[in-house]
Order: structure tokens, then sequence, then C-alpha cells
């Protein structure tokens, strides 16, 4: 099967996580740029790995690589002959299967957070304007699946209001707690609904247990945040 933009695009959008796009997408983007070797790495995710440190403090270096840099300034995908003659990219980058090379920008909210990159030996032909737009679009999708994922998982990792229903409550233990959060004691509270002192006692009881809570001011506070959500 002959690897498209439109399956590329396809896959980016079928990944479920960031593993699964670099694992899925990698070979796929190899073989539709006829690359000798291609990548999608994240840069919180190769940091963290110690056994990648040397390798990326060159590779990400913005003093010693013209190519990270270009990225970096200008968030759009470059190839090494733009940036610096071939006798100069090979003291940079002396592998033999990295004689060209072509890497361009995953971006999420305005920060560059990876990368996408592609080399050829030298006896390959080197990278093109089209292949430099073609990845130009790949870039673009990915930065917008990129941004889409991380955005659902912050979101899901903020804590959450404690969820409650105030139907756990009768209606006499829902007046209780409206005589609560006016400052009301058990006695007055007692008073005012004619029971007596110690089933205002009972009720509380019973209604720190259904709420999860264990005093008056945190039952006040709970059933105040959930009928201000509940408005919205």
């Amino acid at each position: 099967m002959t690897i498209s933009l439109k399956l590329l695009f396809e896959g980016i959008q079928q990944a479920e996580d960031e593993d699964g796009l670099r694992s899925q997408l990698a070979p796929q983007i190899g073989e539709y740029f006829v690359a000798k070797r291609a990548g999608v790495f994240f840069f919180d995710q190769l940091l963290t790995d110690q056994k990648f440190q040397t390798v990326l403090n060159l590779a990400l270096s913005l003093e010693h690589n013209p190519v990270a840099r270009y990225i970096a300034e200008r968030h759009t995908p470059v190839h090494e002959g733009l940036v610096t003659t071939p006798k100069a990219w090979k003291l940079i980058c002396p592998r033999p299967d990295h004689w060209h090379v072509m890497a361009g920008p995953i971006v999420d909210r305005g920060q560059l957070v990876g990368a996408v990159g592609c080399t050829r030996e030298k006896s390959m032909l080197a990278f093109d304007t089209q292949n430099l737009a073609d990845l130009s679009a790949v870039c673009l999708h990915l930065s917008a699946w990129t941004a889409s994922v991380r955005l659902t998982r912050s979101a899901a990792l903020q804590p959450q209001p404690q969820s409650f229903s105030t139907s756990r409550l009768t209606p006499r233990e829902l007046q209780i707690a409206d005589l609560v959060a006016l400052g009301r004691t058990n006695a007055e509270i007692g008073s005012e609904l004619w029971i007596t002192e110690n089933s205002v006692k009972q009720a509380l009881k019973r209604m720190f247990r259904k709420l999860n809570v264990s005093s008056r001011a945190e039952m006040v506070a709970q059933i105040s945040t959930t009928q201000l959500y509940s408005s919205k």
C-alpha cells in the first residue's frame, strides 16, 4: 500500500496517545518521505530518559545545531541545506545515515513541544521544497492533535469539586442545613422546626455521613458549591 498524506493525517487522528503515535506514525512518515530513518519526538518524554541525554544535548543544542535553532525560532520545517553547507553539516552531524536531514515542529499553544525528523544517506536525493511543504502539513495536523490531547489530559488531572446530590438529603435535612448555614445552634434549629435538640444532633450525624463531611462548616461549603455549579 502506498502511503499518502491523507493516510498520514488519518493515522494522526486515530492515535490514542503520544506513545502510540510515535510507534505507529514514524514508520509511515519514513515510507512517505523515502527516509533512511524517521521519528516523532516529544521533548518532555525524551528529556526524562537518561540514555538519551548525551544525544539530545547535541541534537537539540540551539548553539551547535542550526536545524534545531531554525525550528525553535520559526516553528517551520527545514532541511540542513537551507541553513548550512555540506562541509559544515558533516562536522555537526558525522553520521553517514544523517547526511540529509529534514525536521519540523510540533507546537502546543505556541510552545515547541516536539519535532518530526527524517534522514537520508549521502547516496540518496536531498530533501526538497515539496518535501518541506508536505512535512509542514503533517506538522500542522500533529500540532493540532497534540494540543487537543494535552488539553484533555490537563483537564482530567485538575481537581474536581466533590460531586454529590442534595437529593441524598430529606426535605427535613435540607431545612436543617439551611438553618445551619444561617448560624443557628442545635437548640435554635429544634425550636424553629418543632423537634428536640437531640433530633437535630442525630439528623446532623446522618447528613455528615451522606455527604462525607466532618463539620457543619464543611457541610455548608459543600452544599453551597453544589448549588453554585448546578445553577450554571
